[in-house]
This record gives structure tokens, sequence and C-alpha cells, in this order.
């Protein structure tokens, strides 16, 4: 396994997996990322992993106070050579310090205007959907489209469904979501495509917590069903914290 580093802008590279094996690359993108953020390096600033890259972002500031002036390496040869030895000693494929994480949801009704249609699709019915989607373990890929949005794989392949032809103007912060081969949830009111089975009182992402999105990428998560009295009561609670 191997990395291909590129410049993006002044501040920022991406690190590529160039030989991951096919289906499992952002497991290991995520397990590198988290291995970034261990390291605990002063001049990185932020870590972004997707499925096949993990883009850094540095102070190139921070870097030029701290490189050796005799070593005659710009900034950018600076923190290539860094983040390539930190790639190379990087234990990737560990997933002994996953976080599993339980998310509670409220299917169908107006929470999950979509699980008929969906069940439908599938050939089975509302409560074999339901209970189908809540049985496996989903692992987080990678978050993005929105602060906080994390696609999950695992989806049983049986609970696939087509994105909606006409996207929605709005869909609810924690409608948990299916399109095509994932399920994922929403964080805030954005527009949206996938099929809403369900929601979510959680809150995926607030600005104002020391690490604002909810989940990271690599996080275990199981969906655990309740109604909508449990439903209320957690929602409540969230907005109290």
């Amino acid at each position: 396994m191997g990395w291909t580093i590129t410049p993006l802008g002044d501040r920022a590279l991406a690190a590529e997996l160039i030989d991951g094996a096919a289906g499992d690359s952002w497991a290991k993108v995520g397990a590198a990322a988290e291995w970034l953020r261990q390291a605990k390096v002063p001049w990185i600033v932020d870590l972004i992993p997707a499925y096949t890259t993990v883009t850094i972002v540095y102070d190139p500031v921070c870097v030029w106070k701290a490189k050796d002036p005799r070593c005659g390496l710009t900034v950018y040869d600076v923190v290539v050579r860094e983040v390539q030895e930190l790639l190379d000693s990087a234990v990737v494929s560990s997933r002994q310090d996953a976080r599993y994480i339980e998310v509670p949801v409220c299917y169908g009704g107006d929470y999950g205007p979509d699980l008929e249609a969906s069940a439908e699709r599938s050939g089975i019915s509302a409560e074999q959907f339901v209970q189908a989607h809540a049985a496996a373990d989903y692992t987080v890929a990678l978050i993005g489209f929105v602060p906080g949005f994390p696609y999950l794989s695992g989806l049983p392949s049986q609970l696939a469904q087509p994105r909606r032809g006409n996207p929605r103007s709005r869909v609810p912060a924690g409608s948990v979501a299916i399109g095509g081969a994932q399920t994922g949830i929403y964080p805030l009111d954005v527009p949206g495509g996938w099929q809403i089975i369900g929601r979510t009182p959680l809150r995926l992402f607030d600005a104002g917590r020391a690490e604002p999105a909810f989940m990271r990428a690599g996080d275990v998560v199981r969906f655990i069903p309740i109604d909508e009295e449990r439903f209320l009561a957690l929602e409540a609670e969230e907005e109290r914290c």
C-alpha cells in the first residue's frame, strides 16, 4: 500500500491511496486520517478523509518557523516529507480504536415518509425493512456533502434504493435516508434526494462543540428503532444540552 501526494493551493495537500484493495480504501483512508490526528502535528490545521484521499490542511507560517533553516527545503517540501513519513508508518488497517455509536431512529410516518415505498421496491413489508436496516452494523466511510453528514457503508443489498426523481427542497435535520447502496443521516435542514425512512433526535452537527461533527470516519454505527414518544423525549434532552 502506498500514497501519492499532490498540492492543493498554498496550504493544503491531498494524499491518495494508490493500491488499497477494492472496496476497503475508505476504511484505510479513515484510519490513516485518524493516525495523523493522533500524531498531533502542530502545523496540521484540519484533516478531511474521503473515499480514496485524505486532505491535509496546514499552517505554512507554523511550518516555516519550525523547519530547520539549514535543510534547504521549501515549506511544501517539508510538509510532504513529514506527511509521507507519518503515512508510511501508519497502521491503517487497524480498527481496534473504532467508536461504536447507537443511533435511535423513529421509522416511518411523518418521520420516514419514503419507508412504505422503499419496502415495496425491496419486496418486503415495512416492518421487515426496518428490522433489516436496524440489524446491520454500519461504518462511517466519510463525512461530506454538508457538515456532519455521514456516508455509511454496510447497507444490506436488498435495501438499496434509487434516488428520488425530484429532490426535496428541505429535508429535516436528523433524517435517516438511503441513496443507492448507502444509508446516511442529514445533520441539517437542507435539500436532498435520498429516500427518507426515519429520523433520529440526535444532533449530528453543532458548530459550538469542540468536535462539531458527531461522527467521524471509521465509527461503527447501529440504528435502534424507537417510537414517537421516545423520540420526543430524546429530542427534548438534546435541546436542553
